[in-house]
């Protein structure tokens, strides 16, 4: 069994989203302990940094495929 704080690799950005929006909403709640808060405020980090490195790699993808169709396009142009 994982740990509140350990993510699954497999994890994808909508459900680690959808969690992290979830995590979000029950720390605005008013009747948090400390101790729950601060675990809740680690998962929302670990979910967040979870995300970030998946949109970071969906922009890196995104970059490598606009280069491969501007490369084929220039070669196409005829001057």
């Amino acid at each position: 069994m994982t740990g509140m704080n350990e993510l699954s690799e497999d994890l994808s950005f909508e459900e680690a989203f959808a969690e992290l929006q979830a995590t979000i909403d029950e720390l605005r709640g008013e009747t948090l302990t400390l101790d729950r808060s601060l675990s809740l405020y680690e998962r929302g980090t670990a979910l967040a940094t979870h995300c970030n490195g998946l949109l970071t790699v969906a922009e890196l993808r995104v970059t490598q495929l606009d280069t491969v169709v501007e490369s084929a396009t220039a070669s196409e142009v005829d001057w």
